[in-house]
């Protein structure tokens, strides 16, 4: 286990929280994406709770707008409200399953497929071994769902949280200078995936639905990230990236890297 100890934080800032309302999936499994004849059917997503003090709020005041006469402002305030339900979106994703595979964490834009020395907090007994690994960095925009999910089914066995400043997420310092939060999952075969939600510009609270120890199948929510942020993903030896610099990624969907396939080989951008 981690010997990192979480230090005070400011009020507004609450890394790791425990929601009470882990999301849908807790409570309603998913059926079989290719079970039955009939075509899938889209749906409405759910909104996540951690959105209701938020939207209710600005339903609120845009009400108390438009009985005081202040039209433009409530208007402001309704589009404002529309805007929060819809970031705190939590669609039903069907994920693949299979031996070897990882998946994206985070719906965003894959914004780097590189080489870099494992953070410390990954590494030592019962983590990962120091070293170098393909890292793949996944920018979610204030646009994308936030809900992030499990790369591997497992176990979680490491959690460490970082503070640290709110820089751009887009920036590459932002992986080691950023408010952060370290996740290790350990599948049944012993594979073990590290990722990182950083905190981005405006994202201020990282909530987790999960704790050390937690049992977590692949795609399984385990937490999310106000207001735009970044997913880093550290693939072990012997996985090979599936994506591209400048893709997009869906949580729990997207294939981010399979063990002992080749690499994805960049092609045209149309």
């Amino acid at each position: 286990m981690s010997n990192d100890k979480t230090p005070e934080t400011p009020a507004e800032l609450v890394p790791t929280t425990v929601s009470s309302a882990p999301g849908p999936d807790m409570s309603r499994p998913i059926a079989p994406h290719a079970a039955g004849a009939a075509p899938a059917a889209w749906q409405w997503p759910s909104i996540h709770p951690e959105s209701y003090r938020f939207a209710g709020m600005s339903g609120a005041i845009a009400l108390v707008s438009f009985l005081a006469g202040w039209t433009f402002i409530g208007w402001v305030l309704v589009a404002l409200t529309v805007f929060i339900c819809a970031f705190f979106r939590d669609p039903r994703r069907a994920s693949p399953a299979g031996d070897g595979l990882i998946l994206s964490p985070a719906d965003g834009l894959v914004s780097q497929v590189v080489t870099v020395e494992l953070p410390r907090q990954l590494v030592g007994e019962g983590a990962l071994a120091a070293g170098t690994a393909t890292r793949i960095s996944i920018f979610m925009s204030v646009f994308d769902v936030h809900i992030n999910r499990a790369p591997i089914g497992g176990t979680v066995t490491r959690m460490a949280y970082v503070p640290g400043a709110f820089l751009n997420a887009d920036l590459d310092k932002a992986s080691e200078e950023n408010e952060r939060q370290y996740f290790l999952i350990e599948g049944t075969d012993g594979t073990r995936v590290g990722f990182t939600q950083i905190a981005g510009l405006i994202a201020r609270r990282i909530i987790g639905f999960v704790r050390e120890g937690s049992m977590v199948g692949i795609g399984q929510r385990v937490g999310l990230i106000r207001f735009g942020s970044r997913v880093d993903v550290f693939l072990p030896e012997g996985y090979a990236p599936q994506v591209l610099k400048g893709q997009r990624a869906v949580a729990g969907e997207t294939i981010l890297a399979a063990r002992g396939a080749a690499p994805a080989v960049a092609g045209a951008i149309q």
